[in-house]
């Protein structure tokens, strides 16, 4: 696996890759680092895909609050190269921040109305940040596949609006959140909960349960299925609720009535660390 830390080289290294055959196809994995088992299968979903495999670690400041864990974010550089190099990535990109976001740069990408629902309407900028780093990495490295885990539900949101609007020629790959045993969506932030808050953080997991259940013995209020979430999520003492809703998949909206398909999402602060979750229901799979 070739390591490449400049946006320059490694849209060299792609290009030469495309050179030796012209017609291969790349997928590109984008990660912050910290790297497990849900990513991985991001990687391997790539390389089933296409023909060559691209990942990247930037932990990218642009898109973290000022009160947030930018610093503390975990960064296991070593171990998540082993890993990659393990699954038969062929190009991984490093870049330092420097070199992502040069001291004269002026411009950022921004989805506002999509980008300001959700975690966006918690976290001023957040999807900003994304757009931006996620719209400098499909420059350089011109992937035609990106894949993403459906974990990031409102991201993946931001990112399709962003590949429709600025006409990127390639296709954003949606893959299936990976749970823990208990039920935990995976997530490089699951290291900073104790045994305790690892309990207290599967009841993310079970409301989304218990909305699903719902739905499949046909309730449709969505009202209902509202205080279906806030009811499990209020079970856990220690969880404070950010956001529990049912939305469009596509446009985060808030929605009074259920449509075929819809996005149940949640976030919530165990202790000090800020978890989300989802799932999708389609009412036309109701069968009892």
């Amino acid at each position: 696996m070739q390591i490449v830390t400049s946006p320059r080289a490694m849209r060299a290294a792609c290009k030469a890759l495309q050179r030796v055959v012209p017609s291969q196809t790349i997928g590109l994995v984008p990660t912050m680092g910290a790297l497990h088992e849900g990513h991985l299968s991001l990687v391997r979903a790539s390389r089933q895909q296409c023909d060559r495999t691209v990942a990247t670690i930037f932990v990218n400041p642009l898109q973290f609050g000022p009160n947030e864990d930018f610093t503390r974010y975990p960064r296991t550089f070593q171990q998540d190269c082993e890993l990659l190099e393990a699954e038969g990535v062929d190009l991984l990109f490093a870049p330092a921040s420097e070199e992502m976001y040069p001291a004269q740069m002026q411009t950022i990408v921004d989805v506002p109305e999509i980008g300001g629902r959700l975690d966006g309407a918690s976290r001023q900028g957040h999807f900003r940040g994304v757009a931006t780093v996620v719209c400098k990495l499909f420059n350089i490295i011109q992937p035609d596949r990106a894949f993403f885990g459906q974990k990031d539900a409102a991201q993946v949101a931001v990112l399709q609006a962003m590949v429709r609007d600025l006409n990127f020629d390639l296709e954003l790959v949606v893959c299936p959140i990976v749970r823990e045993a208990n039920g935990l969506a995976m997530s490089s932030r699951n290291r900073y909960l104790s045994d305790e808050e690892r309990k207290e953080a599967q009841a993310l997991s079970r409301s989304l349960c218990s909305v699903q259940r719902a739905v499949a013995e046909g309730q449709r209020s969505v009202t209902t299925l509202r205080e279906t979430l806030l009811h499990e999520l209020a079970a856990a003492a220690s969880l404070r609720v950010d956001y529990a809703d049912v939305v469009d998949p596509n446009t985060l909206e808030s929605m009074s009535e259920l449509p075929a398909s819809a996005l149940v999402a949640v976030a919530a602060w165990v202790g000090q660390t800020r978890l989300i979750d989802n799932c999708i229901v389609h009412t036309e799979e109701v069968a009892l």
